[in-house]
This record gives C-alpha cells, sequence and structure tokens, in this order.
C-alpha cells in the first residue's frame, strides 16, 4: 500500500510540472527574469541591456521576456484579490501594468541577441505557487475589469 500512495504522489507532482509547463519555480527567478522597477535606466537599447545582464542571452537567445514596472507589492497581489482564475494554474491581473516586452529580432537563438521592445500597459497572467508569482505567461489576452472578477 505506501508504494502505492509513493506512486501517487510522484504522478501528482509529475503532472503538476507538465501542467505549469517550463516554469521557473522559484519567485526569486520570476524577480530575476520579469521584476524591473522602477524601469531600468540603460542606455537606448534597453531589452539589449536587461536581457544580457539578466542572463538571458546564453547558452541562447531567449526568444521573448516581458518585464513588469510596478512594485512587488502588486504584482503578489495578482495571486490574491487582485487576480482572477485563467486557465487550471494562472491568476490574470485585473489591474492594468506597465510592461516591456522584448522579442528577438530574427529567428536565429544563437548570439549576438539582438531585441526589439515593446512598451505597453497590459493585463498580466502569472502563475503562482504558495501566493508568490513564479512564471510569466506571455501572450496577449483579454482585459479584465475589476468589477468583472468573480474573485
Amino acid at each position: 500500500m505506501p508504494l502505492k500512495k509513493s506512486f501517487h504522489a510522484l504522478l501528482l507532482l509529475l503532472t503538476t510540472v507538465f501542467i505549469l509547463g517550463s516554469i521557473a519555480f522559484s519567485y526569486e527567478d520570476f524577480l530575476m527574469k520579469h521584476y524591473d522597477f522602477p524601469r531600468s535606466i540603460v542606455g537606448s537599447h534597453y531589452c539589449n541591456a536587461m536581457m544580457q545582464s539578466r542572463g538571458m542571452t546564453k547558452p541562447k537567445c531567449r526568444l521573448v521576456n516581458t518585464f513588469i514596472h510596478d512594485t512587488k507589492a502588486y504584482i503578489l497581489d495578482v495571486c490574491g484579490r487582485k487576480g482572477v482564475s485563467y486557465g487550471h494554474e494562472l491568476r490574470h491581473s485585473i489591474k492594468i501594468f506597465s510592461v516591456t516586452t522584448c522579442t528577438l529580432r530574427g529567428s536565429n537563438p544563437r548570439a549576438p541577441c539582438v531585441y526589439k521592445e515593446n512598451i505597453s500597459p497590459q493585463n498580466i497572467v502569472i502563475a503562482c505557487l504558495d501566493g508568490k508569482p513564479v512564471h510569466y505567461e506571455e501572450g496577449n489576452f483579454a482585459v479584465v475589469h475589476e468589477d468583472e472578477a468573480s474573485d
């Protein structure tokens, strides 16, 4: 019987990992990859500088990454009362955030990594673990207004 329980626990763990995809699994990794408040002043090539300084250009160029320019408290709130369930494991923000999305120019994921930037206000979609964000879901999502949220 203990073997059967261990198998079920392992299966549950593997299923959770599969569902969450390629998430960082830690709040610290999330902050390193996606948090930049206030927005860093790094010259005229924000994305190139930020992607390199955050270690997302080696061993290959990360295709896309978004930096959130707001307080940790507001981002954490998306995991709680200021976010609504979105899919199985994700939370969609009610608040609009200022973000910069860096997208690799061209299709070669090898250095040199050159990025184009898009600065825009938008909702964010994140995965949370123990009340903290651990993954940023890249993509365009519908706007959810606070009065529409049922959470």
